[in-house]
């Protein structure tokens, strides 16, 4: 069920923006260039929230203060460990208001099969230093290699600190941005990506929408049950931490589980 009618909130205020035309979007202004968690900035992969539509504020100013312990429990290994890597989590504006992006990995690959996720991947020796502007390199290269997304009608925003996902191995930094020129996407290549498709934001912060995954393992973590796919694991625990702390969480029943089993 679709929340589009709230008179407050992320829906509601999507119109206050209008999107640019600039091809890496506008020159940052004075005070707007953050290197948020990413590192130094860098002129090449500008991360600005100059021109961002007024809806999106609460979601920079989160990106911009949040601790990594506060997204998750599962941070980066001191030593060093782990194969570097970077999700896309692309906000844009859909027919019904603020959305976000999303894909679901083929069911023949040998991790996270089926399971709904954020474009992104590893980090290639192209894509530059993994302490500077690699990951944002990264997030654009993969969710264009994914998507068929046009990197030119993104504005990176922002970056989350790095986290880790155990059974995989990966660090991961997530790169924030705002789809200002949309583009069409779809699935490149179906031996990695089963579909791609869009989530309107007031589907996530429906309480219907919402439950608590339970893993044979034990272990417990956010579901959204949205556009006839579940979503949990490292996606999900991201926008319930988002849609926290930029102040768009909805009291849901956290009693409500979804289980999973072994292949997830």
């Amino acid at each position: 069920m679709r929340t589009g009618e709230e008179t407050s909130g992320p829906a509601a205020s999507a119109r206050g923006g209008t999107p640019g035309q600039s091809r890496r979007g506008p020159e940052p202004a004075p005070g707007a260039e953050r290197a948020g968690h990413g590192g130094p900035y860098d002129p090449g992969v500008p991360v600005t929230t100059d021109g961002l539509p007024p809806w999106l504020g609460p979601v920079a100013r989160a990106v911009d203060t949040v601790e990594p312990g506060q997204l998750s429990a599962f941070l980066p290994p001191k030593s060093g460990r782990g194969r570097q890597s970077a999700v896309l989590i692309l906000f844009g504006e859909g027919a019904t208001g603020p959305e976000l992006l999303l894909m679901e990995r083929a069911g023949s690959l040998r991790t996270h099969a089926g399971q709904p996720a954020f474009p992104g991947g590893s980090l290639d020796p192209e894509d530059g230093d993994p302490a500077g502007a690699g990951p944002l390199r990264a997030a654009l290269r993969e969710a264009e290699e994914e998507t068929g997304l046009d990197p030119a009608g993104v504005q990176l925003f922002g970056v989350l600190p790095k986290l880790y996902i155990p059974v995989s191995g990966f660090v991961v930094t997530p790169v924030v941005g705002w789809w200002r020129v949309p583009s069409p996407v779809g699935a490149v290549d179906l031996a990695e990506t089963a579909r791609v498709f869009t989530v309107p934001v007031a589907d996530l912060t429906d309480p219907a929408n919402r439950a608590t995954a339970v893993h044979p393992s034990g272990h417990l973590g956010p579901a959204f049950t949205v556009e006839g796919a579940l979503v949990w694991g490292f996606t999900a625990g991201l926008i319930d931490r988002l849609l926290h702390f930029a102040g768009w969480e909805r009291p849901w029943d956290r009693e409500k589980q979804v289980p999973l089993d072994w292949r997830s």
